[in-house]
């Protein structure tokens, strides 16, 4: 019977896929391990022991990169992290709805690099005039421009069309280059802005969002409840 390896038709995925299920093939002929060619480096033909050591020492610098990406990406969320937790207990310490709502905006520029911050306030909510605070009666209806997002309950980043960046920030708008914008529930929303394109990107992690947008929700809450 002819031998299915000496087959002038079997193809080279056909012989990948035995060697990949023998990978002890070159064990029983070690033969063939002289007159296999290699993959050329610098114009010499590499041997296999050095081929796989270079394979390997490869393999190895892209765990090492991706294992600092991920150093570098805990880094950064346990100071983010922090952060947060310093707003929240700035606003715990904060013995009026008033003096939490300054807190939040005052964090929200020192801490996390914001240029911008807006609190729209729906309905007859109020609280002392501020350049960061906007009062909209009319609750969501007055706002079309965010009606998907007021909607979908959930925060967006990245960069907003002109209509909504002139809707929060106004005269500001053409300096805004990207954005957060964080649902309060019933009261309202909160938007930081900042100059730098990159700074807020689509598709970043909402968790820490959500959690400003729980405390300042909660802050709000005290509010309309005469605290």
């Amino acid at each position: 019977m002819t031998n299915a390896l000496l087959d002038d038709t079997l193809k080279a995925s056909d012989v990948a896929a035995y060697l990949r299920r023998h990978p002890d093939f070159l064990s029983s002929y070690p033969e063939l391990a002289a007159v296999l060619t290699m993959p050329r480096e610098q114009g010499a033909v590499a041997s296999l022991a050095a081929y796989q050591l270079q394979t390997l020492r490869d393999k190895n610098s892209d765990l090492e990169r991706k294992l600092a990406e991920l150093t570098a990406v805990a880094a950064d969320n346990e100071r983010l992290m922090q952060r947060v937790h310093d707003l929240n207990v700035a606003v715990l310490r904060a013995n009026t709805p008033a003096v939490a709502a300054r807190t939040v905006v005052a964090k929200l520029s020192d801490d996390f690099g914001t240029d911008q911050v807006r609190l729209v306030l729906f309905g007859d909510m109020t609280l002392p005039p501020a350049d960061w605070l906007l009062h909209e009666p009319g609750g969501r209806a007055a706002m079309p421009e965010f009606a998907d997002f007021l909607a979908h309950h959930e925060p967006i980043s990245g960069r907003l069309s002109a209509e909504r960046l002139y809707r929060l920030f106004g005269q500001h708008a053409p300096e805004i280059r990207s954005v957060a914008v964080m649902p309060l529930g019933e009261y309202g929303l909160l938007a930081i802005g900042s100059r730098d394109p990159d700074h807020f990107q689509p598709g970043m992690g909402t968790m820490f969002l959500k959690m400003i947008s729980a405390t300042v929700t909660a802050s709000l809450a005290r509010l309309k409840d005469g605290a």
